[in-house]
């Protein structure tokens, strides 16, 4: 009996894991909150992101992942590893075998780091797929076909755009433009705007509720409060919609442009075949209001958002062991 299969989607903002046969078993924010004198780990996961921006001096919460990339070791590897045992369980006879997704534009050594940290965490046999592979795999998309499909994945650190045919890339690109941007560029706008400092999860909140990339028929409203930077006193500002699609203009831009970019080296036959299916939005920054609406008018390309898009990837990664079961020298490719 072979031990479990087990998909990770490494998220900036969020860890999934998927396991064969249970679906997405967990999904936690990717924050370690860990005591400085000590050493000694105080949090991993929603706890630790709840301390966010607010702990004392010698606790720190912090995102070992940076724009998909591993930035802090040694903590990564004790998140994966707890995130790992809570959700195989910690009776294991036999080591799993875990995919991992990374970005579509890692370097070698960023792919060794991701390897490395798997395996310590506790994996027999270790995977590595580009997140826009494993999207598609997530959104239903048989990859395996001869036919072109554009994959535009937003995740919190990074944006991939990739066209993949023949269950293998064709053209892609990653941006380092995705959700945690749109928090910083709302931030900044609150700043230059309304004088008024937010914090990540405050800006974060924002996106959520009111946050657009498109004019909106109606406008929605919600009150934000923040420090003044003026009188350096506690503040309530009303932000509507349209402050958020004034915000976040330049960072939207940014993937548009991208996508613009990469249809231009797509191939014409596969081009057609876009053109004719569309585009396909996955991640969680596909989430914000708009985006769809944005794509469609600067393309003309038809564009639609996943079914389930936060977890598109970590169902894909999970799938990817089944789907590569048959072509197993393509392994490590």
């Amino acid at each position: 009996m072979a031990g479990t299969d087990i998909g990770i989607d490494l998220g900036t903002a969020s860890i999934l894991v998927y396991i064969n046969g249970k679906g997405v078993v967990l999904k936690e924010p990717s924050v370690v909150a860990f005591d400085r004198d000590t050493n000694k780990i105080r949090a991993i996961g929603e706890e630790a992101r709840l301390m966010l921006g607010r702990t004392p001096g010698n606790i720190i919460a912090v995102r070992p992942l940076r724009q998909g990339v591993i930035s802090d070791y040694t903590v990564t590897e004790k998140m994966l590893r707890y995130f790992i045992q809570k959700a195989t369980g910690k009776k294991t006879f036999r080591k799993p075998r875990i995919a991992v997704c990374v970005p579509s534009g890692v370097t070698e050594v960023e792919k060794k780091a991701v390897e490395d940290a798997t395996y310590q965490a506790g994996a027999r046999e270790v995977l590595i797929i580009e997140e826009p592979i494993a999207a598609a795999i997530g959104a239903g998309i048989d990859i395996s076909r001869p036919c072109g499909n554009m994959i535009v994945d937003i995740g919190g650190g990074t944006s991939d755009i990739a066209v993949i045919s023949l269950g293998g890339t064709v053209v892609s690109t990653s941006v380092k433009v995705a959700g945690d941007d749109f928090d910083e560029a709302i931030v900044r706008y609150m700043r230059k705007k309304h004088n008024l400092l937010i914090g990540e999860r405050t800006a974060e909140d924002i996106k959520i509720k009111v946050g657009t990339c498109y004019p909106r028929a109606e406008v929605d409203r919600m009150n934000v409060r923040g420090r003044n930077l003026v009188t350096g006193l506690p503040k309530t500002v009303e932000v509507t919609s349209e402050d958020c699609e004034e915000a976040l203009r330049e960072t939207t831009m940014q993937i548009v442009e991208a996508v613009h970019s990469v249809l231009e080296k797509t191939p014409p036959e596969l081009a057609a075949d876009i053109a004719d299916r569309g585009i396909v939005l996955t991640g969680g920054g596909a989430l914000l209001r708009g985006l769809e609406e944005l794509l469609e008018e600067k393309t003309g390309i038809n564009t639609m958002t996943a079914e389930d898009s936060m977890k598109c990837v970590a169902i894909g990664t999970g799938k990817f062991v089944e789907f590569m079961a048959g072509n197993r020298e393509d392994l490590h490719a």
